[in-house]
């Protein structure tokens, strides 16, 4: 086994350094820019002199704002849910089905993610108003989906092709049809990549803002995107960044929460690429 060379480890954590500082420095800007009150958040210094919890306490006060907050997880849970059920689905069926058109098929999936929300969002207005979702929170898990499930669907499909194929097989054997070849043999196997993607399109839900904007009309229905988005200051001129602030940082925390309970599923989910029979 061969010996990394010192400079090659120092290079490489000094980098590493690099991006880490890179990345989260905005959230460490946030936190403490929505600790400082009065004129001190314009202060320079990167440590707030006198810390405030007030603009937590406005954030709250001011608007419903926890109401918002249930509204997204409602939401990204919802959007996870129905996409991963129908993505294992279709990825079975894409992975390990023959049939005519199936290359075409999966491509055309992958195409509709392609699309930028505007592109389609006079047709997904008429589908929403069709189905008087319109203010309903309803509304956006259905328009979410329009860009979580071909992603969830392509990624599964990836990691479903290199599965056994000889356990499906002795599935087969033993009488088993394709839906228990789906949620009894491949499932467990497909986990560390269902948290993966269910990650990813858990972020993509929560953080979705032009469908929430467009669909919601009530403060009661927003998503937090909106909602911080709507937080204004005593004048039109006037923004108050503590309380944008302390609001993007209560609404990061769920995220964070997310990815540090299944940050071992999600590593090897991402890693790995293939289960070894």
């Amino acid at each position: 086994m061969t010996r990394r060379h010192p400079l090659a480890t120092i290079g490489f954590y000094l980098f590493a350094g690099i991006i880490l500082i890179y990345a989260l420095f905005p959230f460490f800007y946030a936190i403490s820019s929505s600790l400082r009150g009065g004129s001190a958040m314009f202060d320079p210094e990167l440590l707030p002199s006198s810390v405030t919890f007030s603009h937590y306490v406005d954030v709250f006060l001011e608007q419903p704002f926890q109401l918002n907050i249930l509204n997204s997880i409602v939401v990204a849970v919802g959007v996870v849910a129905i996409s991963m059920l129908l993505a294992i689905l279709a990825a079975y069926a894409l992975a390990r089905i023959q049939f005519r058109g199936r290359r075409l098929l999966l491509f055309s999936i992958l195409t509709v993610s392609m699309f930028p929300q505007v592109a389609i969002l006079s047709g997904m207005f008429e589908l929403i108003r069709g189905l008087k979702l319109y203010d309903n929170i309803g509304a956006l898990v259905i328009a979410d989906l329009i860009f979580t499930l071909p992603f969830t669907v392509w990624v599964l499909v990836t990691f479903m092709r290199d599965l056994p194929k000889e356990l499906e097989e002795a599935a087969i054997m033993d009488g088993a049809g394709p839906l228990r070849i789906v949620f009894k043999v491949f499932f467990p196997l497909l986990w560390p990549a269902l948290a993966a993607t269910s990650l990813l399109a858990f972020i993509a839900a929560w953080n979705e803002f032009l469908f929430a904007l467009t669909f919601t009309l009530s403060g009661d229905e927003r998503t937090v995107p909106v909602a911080i988005s709507m937080i204004s200051g005593a004048s039109s001129h006037e923004l108050p960044w503590g309380n944008i602030m302390a609001a993007s940082v209560v609404v990061t925390l769920p995220v964070i929460a997310v990815v540090l309970f299944f940050q071992r599923y999600i590593v090897s989910g991402l890693t790995a690429g293939a289960v070894k029979g």
